[in-house]
């Protein structure tokens, strides 16, 4: 069985699905956000495309039971209306660090 190949991404506060096989979309979002949150991010993108709508499910998904998302909607129109989405995140509590 082959080694899983790993890439490293740089965080920042948008994250594009676009390069991600749809088998690994799950645990690409579950990682960007784990990062994401212990960068300290507040608000981020995730842009999913609009196809018919499967990896927008599975982001929302994951949001649904990521405890440290405080909440999720549309992007708007000029940030990739549907095809994003957008999150904002708990400020991260000084005592986690």
């Amino acid at each position: 069985m082959d080694e899983p190949e790993y890439v490293e991404y740089e965080i920042g506060d948008v994250f594009d699905l676009h390069s991600f096989a749809p088998k690994d979309v799950k645990a690409a979002v579950e990682a960007y956000l784990e990062a994401a949150f212990e960068k300290g991010f507040q608000d981020v993108r995730i842009i999913h495309g609009k196809g018919i709508g499967v990896q927008r499910e599975i982001v929302r998904k994951v949001l649904e039971r990521t405890p440290f998302a405080a909440s999720f909607r549309n992007a708007p129109e000029g940030a990739g209306g549907w095809g994003a989405t957008l999150v904002t995140l708990h400020k991260k509590n000084p005592s986690q660090e």
